[in-house]
This record gives C-alpha cells, structure tokens and sequence, in this order.
C-alpha cells in the first residue's frame, strides 16, 4: 500500500454498506431459487431457509430481494459523487461493478447455466469477497492497484472462501441428490477437507509476501489466525458429516473475522 493512502471514512462506509445490502441480497436470493429448484429438501442440514419453511412466500421474498438490490444501487450511486468531485474522469467504472455484481448475485444460483450448481462458487468468491471489495475499496480512495491490494484481495478470498467449501462439505451428500455438483461433490470428501485446511494455511503464507513492500506487521499478525484456523479445521475432519458440522460453520465465520482484524490491525500500524 502506498504509506501515505490514508483512509477516507465517506468511500470506506459506501463501500460497506453496498456489500451488506449485496450480501443480504444474494442470501435471499440463493433462499428463494434453490426453494424453486427444489434442493432444500426436508433433509436439508444447515440452517433453515425461509422460504422452504413456509416463514415467506415466494412473492414476498422477490419483494425482498427488490427493495434490498435498489437500497444496494442507492448506496453504490454515493461512490459517483464521491468519484466525480475527485475527477470527472472517475466513477463510470463503479456502474459496471455494481451491475456485475447484481448480475452475478442471480447468476450465482439461478439462469440456464446456475454456477453454484457447476461448481463456479469458490472462483466467484475470490471475486466478488477478494478482489471486488478490497481492490474497489481501496481504487474509490487512490484509484491506484498496487501489488499489495492484489496480496489483500487474494488472502481475504482464500479466508472466506473456507466458509463456502464448509457448507459445501457438509452438504456434499445432499448436493449429489439434486444433481448440484460443487468442487466437494466433483473432487470428494477429501479433498474437500483438506481444501478448508489448506486455504487458510495458503492465506497466510501468501500474507508473508507483503513484507516485500516493508510492511511488518501485516505479514505477520495474520498468521495468529492459523491457530483459530487448524483448531476449527480439526473440529471439522472430527465430526466429518451431519447438522453437528453447522457448530464449525460458526466458529469458521468467528475466524474469518478474526484474520480480517489481524490483517486490518497489521495494515493500520504499517
């Protein structure tokens, strides 16, 4: 990173508040189709889906995902007035961004070609929780890409990416039965397990290459996580199948918080 960036609260919190409203979004949206599609059966294991459960009707749950993608394009527009009293030569970038990822909010689940089903959710996770929210949070401030921000996307993708691969472990029997083929139902059990384990420890290691721009601190504060990280994974391989693998599905979101703070936390004193 660029030792004199220095963080713009305005840009930060558009950002995240376009994520949230995103993210909330695609979770309403994976709730109805895959209702639609008939993959959340009563054998469902992870946690209940609303629609399924008969708590929304499919209408009102397309009238959810309405106002939550139009709340997400209100906030988003913020970033074009932030943009253009910098330059006028900024801001159209972050039009195609947003409808990106709307777009691929619905893709992810639904359309002639569902991606989550083609087992496409782990590369879309490094994307759309790496390389969208780091590097366009970080271009709103400096419109600069800089070896670090592609470091930080990459790691934080890796790290969030352990919490797809967890539920696509534990539904892997499931997935099979509804023809959703993930990389763990293409790939197997194992390699699914060691997946999860491999991604953080990847992550960390990766997160050693920004001690080449000279920042200390966050090479090495990241690699705490690796403790919280194996405990969890151990827990997982340990109770291999079941509603019982939901209680990792917590403690792996616990860490994932936990190396974000880390590597906050080591950029902040860089």
């Amino acid at each position: 990173m660029n030792p004199q960036t220095k963080l713009a609260i305005g840009p930060t919190f558009i950002c995240f508040g376009f994520a949230l409203l995103m993210q909330i979004a695609s979770n309403l949206i994976n709730d109805l189709f895959d209702f639609l599609k008939g993959t959340d059966r009563e054998d469902r294991l992870g946690p209940k889906r609303c629609c399924a459960q008969g708590w929304i009707t499919p209408k009102a749950m397309k009238w959810g995902i309405f106002i939550n993608l139009l709340l997400a394009a209100l906030v988003g527009s913020l970033a074009l007035l932030y943009a253009y009293e910098q330059s006028p030569y900024h801001g159209l970038e972050f039009i195609f961004v947003g409808i990106l990822c709307m777009a691929f909010a619905f893709f992810y689940t639904t359309g002639p070609y569902p991606l989550s089903y083609h087992g496409w959710g782990d590369v879309l996770v490094m994307v759309f929780f790496g390389f969208i929210p780091v590097g366009g949070t970080y271009w709103i401030q400096t419109y600069q890409w800089t070896p670090e921000v592609t470091i930080a996307a990459l790691v934080c993708g890796m790290v969030v990416d352990t919490l797809l691969v967890l539920n696509n472990y534990r539904d892997r029997v499931q997935d099979l039965m509804s023809g959703k083929k993930t990389i763990v139902v293409r790939l197997g059990e194992p390699f699914g397990r060691y997946l999860y384990g491999g991604l953080g420890l990847f992550a960390c290691w990766m997160s050693l290459a920004f001690l080449f721009g000279g920042h200390l601190f966050a090479a090495l504060l990241p690699q705490f996580y690796l403790f919280f990280h194996f405990s969890t994974w151990r827990k997982m391989i340990h109770i291999r199948a079941g509603r019982e693998l939901n209680a990792v599905l917590g403690l792996t979101g616990r860490n994932i918080f936990i190396f974000a703070l880390l590597l906050f936390i080591g950029m902040a004193l860089g």
